[in-house]
């Protein structure tokens, strides 16, 4: 049965873009009917960071200014916001005029938080023209390589496993290979996973299983994360774990959410896809 809360949201659907600022367009999902279905160990600390790449408006004299943004929602927010609607709230900044980006940023910062209910980081770039920014791979020992057979295309907590009297390591494993379906189009999310803990010696080729089977899942990227982690942490019970995923883009907006047993600094260089 379709979500009725994600029926009214503008995902999905033909909407007109608009043609000046309006933060009522932000459309706020809360997190604790997705966080009921999980088996939470414990409080974690994350961000669910977006990188947003067609960011515009006026000056002024009505001269148009690009950028790139970064905004970090907190884990703990009781509130996420559903990505087509960020995309259209940040167009309608295309025709709105400022004296200066700090202004931008503060508007951004406002409207963010009241859609979601805690404070929202914003940084803007206007220096797009000047940017070196490489990419690179996720840090991390790449799993994809295993040979493995793969049944499974539902979320299969039960294929994870630690090695037969597995030893206590620190170690970072990645995966190229995960992928999630939006809930509400269908559509294909495309990301890249990092997994760094400490802990028994988690079985590579079954960790890899495991991600393979998100592959026709259908779930929000933030709520992927979510589940992997928890799924991760009851069947291997580490001592610490950070599950970090960084998704491709879509509508000009990627989502790389990350959550973690204890506070901790991801990096934030894109991946080639991204």
């Amino acid at each position: 049965m379709p979500d009725p809360i994600l029926a009214r949201a503008p995902l999905g659907q033909d909407v007109s873009y608009p043609d000046s600022y309006d933060p009522a367009l932000l459309f706020p999902i809360d997190r604790a009917a997705n966080r009921e279905k999980l088996r939470i160990p414990h409080p974690w600390h994350g961000d669910d960071i977006w990188n947003a790449y067609e960011m515009s408006w006026l000056t002024p004299k009505g001269k148009p200014v690009a950028g790139v943004a970064r905004f970090t929602f907190p884990a703990d927010s009781p509130r996420l916001v559903e990505s087509k609607s960020f995309k259209l709230y940040l167009n309608s900044l295309n025709e709105e005029r400022f004296e200066h980006s700090g202004l931008v940023r503060a508007c951004l910062a406002r409207d963010l938080a009241e859609a979601a209910g805690a404070p929202v980081e914003v940084e803007i770039d206007t220096h797009i023209g000047q940017s070196t920014q490489l990419c690179r791979p996720m840090e991390g020992i790449r799993i994809d390589d295993a040979d493995i057979d793969v049944s499974a295309y539902r979320p299969s907590a039960g294929l994870l496993r630690c090695q037969p009297d597995a030893a206590l390591v620190s170690e970072t494993l990645m995966s190229d290979l995960l992928k999630s379906n939006c809930p509400v189009t269908g559509q294909p999310d495309w990301g890249s996973v990092q997994v760094r803990y400490t802990g028994p010696q988690i079985d590579r080729a079954a960790l890899l299983e495991y991600i393979v089977s998100l592959r026709r899942h259908n779930e929000f990227h933030e709520h992927c994360v979510e589940q992997m982690y928890c799924d991760i942490w009851q069947a291997c019970q580490p001592e610490s774990l950070l599950v970090y995923a960084r998704y491709t883009r879509r509508g000009g907006l990627d989502i790389n959410p990350w959550r973690s047993s204890r506070p901790a600094s991801v990096s934030q260089v894109r991946t080639v896809r991204q």
